[in-house]
């Protein structure tokens, strides 16, 4: 009998290639979706449209309890992987008090509903190098101390340690990962990395004459999505419950990542790009860059695919994207 497994947040970047990668060793797939995004499968279930006839889809949301209940209670899962939440910095300064009840009570109530009627269930919760915040060491690693900076950080560190205090004080088999940056062509148009390579798109079309971003100097640890998400079932499968932090090791410059998007596009970032003060973050004197020595180690995971290359796929896939659907639109792939 096939494994099932639950994945909150599946119709994301990670929650669709997360799927696509449990299909593909046999798993029988359930998605948590709001039911906002079912009523719009279109434009809000875009990114696992290709599976709809594969995945079993649940209208529900995390923030609501007696939902998790019932889910739980109708069937039966081996793991549930937590990707669900409220994940934009920027929207978390703006509306906080939404970005703590998603990540910190969401999270909470579904280790309370997997403790109550499935606690052989597998977890693993989806952190984030915001964690870590204003560090004072680099690179990190899983005993580097937490020092969030926003409350989407705080909110991830709390949830952190509710996972940690389920794993140790009721015995759940409770795993979770730090996630550095990671990209591909269904990263959020929000982020700054797609922005680069959506907008690069556009001006390689004439669609647009420029792209402002703040600060070019600012430096991030950036690995492949897919490979990520090979890391979040090779920490739901391990046989010891623990944290591990995901990440290439490496750190490049957002300046480094407009030349290669706009290079893999024959074009000169310097002649489009622009800094606005208005995108300017407080410099960072001490770098987010993760050491995944834990997990090459105890799960044999490493990020594969070079950061040169995860560049230019996404902008090539941005272009493909513009130039299929008439130059007209863009989003998530």
């Amino acid at each position: 009998m096939a494994k099932k497994a639950l994945i909150t947040g599946i119709t994301g970047q990670d929650g669709s290639y997360l799927a696509e990668l449990l299909l593909e060793r046999g798993y029988e797939v359930h998605g948590l979706v709001r039911r906002v995004a079912m009523e719009d499968p279109r434009g809000r279930l875009g990114r696992i449209g290709g599976l709809a006839d594969r995945v079993q889809l649940h209208p529900g949301s995390v923030e609501s309890y007696p939902t998790l209940v019932g889910l739980f209670a109708r069937v039966q899962f081996d793991a549930c992987f937590h990707l669900a939440a409220q994940s934009h910095v920027a929207e978390s300064l703006t509306d906080p008090f939404s970005t703590m009840n998603t990540n910190v009570n969401g999270t909470h109530y579904l280790l309370a509903a997997i403790k109550e009627l499935q606690p052989r269930c597998r977890f693993y919760f989806a952190g984030s190098a915001e964690m870590f915040g204003a560090v004072r060491e680099s690179p990190q690693d899983e005993s580097t101390p937490f020092n969030p900076r926003n409350p989407y950080g705080i909110s991830k560190v709390a949830a952190f340690h509710l996972v940690r205090s389920y794993r140790e004080n009721h015995g759940l088999v409770c795993s979770s990962a730090i996630l550095f940056n990671h990209e591909s062509p269904r990263r959020g148009l929000e982020f700054v990395t797609r922005k680069i390579t959506a907008t690069a798109a556009k001006i390689r079309l004439g669609l647009t004459d420029h792209l402002a971003l703040g600060s070019l100097d600012a430096r991030r640890d950036w690995g492949w999505a897919p490979d990520y998400m090979e890391g979040a079932l090779r920490i739901v499968e391990h046989d010891t419950p623990g944290d591990y932090v995901l990440a290439t090791g490496e750190a490049h410059t957002v300046r480094e990542f407009c030349a290669l998007a706009f290079e893999a596009l024959g074009l000169d970032y310097q002649k489009f790009v622009r800094v606005d003060p208005r995108f300017v973050r407080p410099d960072e004197p001490v770098p987010l860059i993760g050491n995944p020595s834990k997990a090459q180690r105890e799960l044999g995971w490493s990020s594969r695919v070079p950061f040169a290359e995860l560049v230019r796929r996404m902008a090539l896939s941005d272009l493909e994207q513009l130039e299929r659907h008439g130059r007209s639109t863009i989003g998530p792939t």
